[in-house]
């Protein structure tokens, strides 16, 4: 299990994902060196990682919920081949085995035009190409109260108000408010695999100079198209049981609701969605049993609910980054 250094450290990143490990040292009371050696041993035992991510309320792409229901045999190679795909985040085996979880991401304005790689072009193209598919549904997220900057609380519970203000990042100038153009996407693409990638790395991607990669990232973080995410071991913080709730809300509470579910524990995501349900979150909880306690306590006591589905996860392919060229061994199968 983690000690309360290595809380520090992730509650550290979350606030600022390349934040030098020398201010984040300096923060806890210990030296670098000790820091370093503590985010090395965490990226190998904990499948921690900082990734840089379009927000989903203030990026240029629209989000899609995918569900894939399918035969025991079909569903891990779909599985891993969506996990494969540029455009995909939170891959996951849900329901036992049985079922695919997916979020799609298109850039604004793509759905419109025939021929691009929008959600409907995936499941009306792509998805019949393979046996064992019984059944497919994509909802269009709405609106995101909990999830992306706003973390689960267990990750975010390590470091006092001070400690949290001395670690975050200086306001930046926003820069030019211009769309993202081709060397921006080569430098996401850098951060969707290693936020904390040095600025080097990033000018030889992008063609630009250090000084123009620098300024141009710190312009999508202060506009808050870009920031970035922790992903690690959720099990190792106390959410060894990790389901899907999907809930449908009266449309005149739904706001009401899922405000107030933003302010549980147990929650790393809600969001609202079209379609028959209209809530979805992600619950980490210590065991069956906590979960059964907060399904009836907590969103039993709640007026607006009409139904509500659960999945449990079975294993996580894929996060917010892309994938892992060779994950961590104990990380498989786990996470938020």
């Amino acid at each position: 299990m983690l000690d309360e250094l290595d809380r520090a450290v992730i509650h550290a990143l979350h606030i600022d994902g390349r934040a030098p490990f020398s201010r984040i040292a300096d923060v806890c009371g210990v030296s670098t060196q000790t820091v370093a050696r503590r985010y090395r041993r965490l990226r190998t035992e904990a499948g921690l990682r900082v990734v840089g991510v379009l927000d989903r309320d203030t990026g240029p792409e629209t989000h899609w919920t995918v569900r894939l229901t399918c035969t025991p045999a079909a569903t891990r190679g779909l599985a891993h081949a969506l996990a494969a795909r540029p455009d995909t985040s939170w891959v996951k085996l849900t329901s036992g085995g049985t079922e695919i979880f997916a979020i799609v991401h298109v850039p604004d304005g793509a759905g419109g035009r025939e021929g691009t790689d929008a959600p409907h072009a995936m499941l009306l193209h792509d998805v019949p190409r393979r046996a064992g598919i019984t059944a497919v549904s994509a909802h269009c997220m709405l609106h995101t109260y909990l999830g992306g900057p706003t973390a689960w609380r267990g990750i975010t519970r390590a470091l006092t108000p001070g400690q949290q203000e001395r670690l975050r990042p200086h306001p930046a100038d926003p820069g030019d408010p211009r769309p993202l153009t081709a060397a921006d996407h080569a430098l996401l693409d850098v951060l969707r695999h290693d936020g904390r990638a040095g600025y080097t790395d990033l000018a030889a991607a992008t063609g630009w100079s250090q000084a123009t990669a620098a300024r141009r990232l710190a312009g999508l973080r202060a506009r808050g198209t870009l920031f970035f995410d922790v992903e690690v071991d959720s099990a190792l913080l106390g959410g060894t049981t990790q389901t899907l709730i999907w809930m449908s809300v009266a449309p005149g509470r739904l706001d009401d609701v899922a405000t107030t579910l933003a302010g549980h524990d147990e929650l790393a995501v809600v969001a609202a969605t079209t379609g028959p349900t209209n809530l979805l979150a992600q619950a980490l909880c210590d065991g069956p049993a906590d979960l059964h306690r907060y399904l009836t306590r907590e969103l039993g006591a709640l007026d607006g609910i009409r139904t509500l589905e659960t999945a449990p996860v079975l294993r996580t392919l894929k996060r917010a980054g892309a994938v892992r060229a060779s994950p961590p061994a104990r990380s498989a199968g786990r996470g938020a």
